[in-house]
């Protein structure tokens, strides 16, 4: 399903539209963004019609287009995937496709709005991330929003010609409302 729109201090969460698609064509085509994905394919106009109808039906995942204020210009995407509605669950994952917007604190706030909609809105008990070892940006950053290392799939990701294992990542229900305390 599409997300509702979440706003934080510098991002909007919003629904992704047809209008991004020039950007994801730009972004997925690109190498330095996708090198870390697990999901790698090419985007044409059709398949961005069809993959936006799919999600936008889909109970399982919650997609968001993520959109710097106050210029609106969209810097990625961020999802809840995999929503496990009997265990109260999902696998979260995000990429800020404009390069020059990385290490700006996009990401970091998205996954505060989105982990908070897991958590209050979907009533959520546990979500979980994947990322590969080798991107320790995206771990740094999880374990600042207060993922903590739940194992590692060893040979996950072929990056690069050679096999990566990927950090698992997971934060509870209770540790989030804990650490929302100590920050109110």
């Amino acid at each position: 399903m599409l997300g509702p729109i979440l706003v934080g201090e510098r991002v909007r969460l919003e629904p992704p539209r047809a209008e991004f698609f020039p950007a994801y064509e730009r972004w997925f085509a690109d190498t330095a963004v996708t090198r870390y994905l697990l999901h790698r394919f090419p985007f044409t106009p059709q398949a961005e019609a069809e993959w936006l109808e799919t999600v936008g039906k889909d109970p399982h995942q919650v997609i968001w287009a993520i959109v710097a204020k106050p210029d609106g210009r969209l810097v990625g995407n961020t999802a809840l995937e995999h929503i496990d509605w009997r265990n109260r669950r999902a696998e979260s994952g995000i990429v800020i496709g404009e390069k020059d917007e990385w290490r700006k604190g996009y990401a970091s706030e998205a996954m505060r709005l989105r982990t908070r909609y897991a958590f209050r809105e979907l009533g959520l008990e546990t979500v979980t991330t994947r990322v590969a070892m080798a991107n320790e940006a995206s771990r740094r950053g999880l374990e600042r929003a207060g993922y903590r290392q739940a194992g590692v799939l060893r040979r996950h990701w072929f990056v690069d010609g050679h096999w990566q294992d990927a950090w698992i990542g997971e934060i509870l229900r209770d540790e989030w409302e804990a650490s929302q305390e100590k920050t109110s």
